[in-house]
């Protein structure tokens, strides 16, 4: 009888056991099902927006005479694209790094600063947003000119005997986008430098480390994450920049979105740009992911 029993209050607990398990399945199903219904509107309105349209880019790319065609992607793969190419990436890499440079300075200034004036000092890095992009890149082409401020301040205080050549060259162009770009870069990294805990610079100059030596080995590890945040959202914006390049260059430096322009707009080859816009995005998507592999996206922008 006890045999049976047992038997009977096995079953009985696997039972419960199975129905639990499927109770909990039906909620899981139920709750997913929750949450796409809730997202639904959202997905919509970014299949309309992105979806929709890279698709029909991709499509464009890949026509040539009404037939499909990978002839577009064949003509990218020439000395003169390569150079394009070479062009963005090496402008961004450079206006990236001076803008790390000059802004990381600024933001670890803030950080220390007391949040009052911290928050004044971030309305000063937010005015240039309140200006139109085009009215900013006009006033450095008007600033670097040859008979502009710049120059004629240099002349007039003997610093040189000639205008210096500041606009439609490659200088113009770092020059104007790293102005451009520099409060993206100030803003994570203030976000960053700002989460860090002082005690732990206090602990380091407690254990007898100096003021440089508890920044480099304690603070800026932990600034880390805002570096690589700012970094990355400037170099991403700077690869499809085209207003600051178009008019600081003076069509003497070309980069990608200019020549995308170029195609549309003048030759219209929409296939050419689309196939442009295409390499583009799949290489943008690959730093994006060879920086995933090594530093997980969501580490970047302060997810725990």
């Amino acid at each position: 009888m006890s045999v049976a029993a047992d038997l009977g209050a096995g079953r009985a607990a696997a039972a419960t056991v199975d129905a639990t398990t499927a109770g909990l399945r039906r909620d899981d199903r139920r709750e997913r099902t929750g949450f796409l219904g809730l997202s639904g509107p959202a997905l919509f309105l970014l299949t309309i927006v992105v979806f929709l349209p890279v698709g029909w880019l991709f499509w464009l790319s890949l026509i040539e005479g009404g037939e499909l065609s990978l002839a577009h992607y064949a003509r990218i793969a020439d000395a003169t694209h390569f150079r394009i190419f070479w062009t963005t990436f090496e402008i961004s890499v450079v206006v990236t790094s001076l803008a790390l440079l000059l802004g990381y300075p600024v933001a670890y200034l803030m950080s220390q600063l007391p949040t009052r004036w911290a928050n004044v000092c971030l309305i000063f890095v937010l005015i240039p947003f309140w200006t139109s992009l085009l009215v900013r890149t006009y006033a450095w082409l008007v600033l670097l000119q040859r008979r502009g401020l710049v120059n004629s301040t240099l002349v007039d205080w003997g610093l040189i005997d000639a205008p210096l050549r500041l606009v439609h060259n490659y200088t113009g162009v770092v020059i104007g986008m790293v102005h451009i770009m520099l409060p993206f870069m100030v803003l994570p990294l203030y976000a960053a430098l700002r989460s860090v805990d002082r005690s732990y610079m206090t602990a380091a100059s407690s254990l007898g480390a100096s003021p440089v030596r508890a920044f480099w080995t304690v603070f800026f590890p932990l600034s880390l994450p805002g570096v690589f945040a700012g970094s990355l959202l400037v170099f991403i914006l700077c690869l499809g920049f085209y207003v600051t390049p178009a008019l600081l260059g003076g069509g003497r430096v070309m980069m990608v979105a200019m020549k995308i322009q170029q195609n549309a707009g003048i030759y219209f080859d929409w296939g050419a740009a689309s196939a442009l816009g295409v390499v583009l995005l799949v290489v943008t998507l690959g730093i994006f992911w060879v920086i995933g592999r090594l530093l997980p996206i969501e580490r970047l922008f302060g997810a725990r």
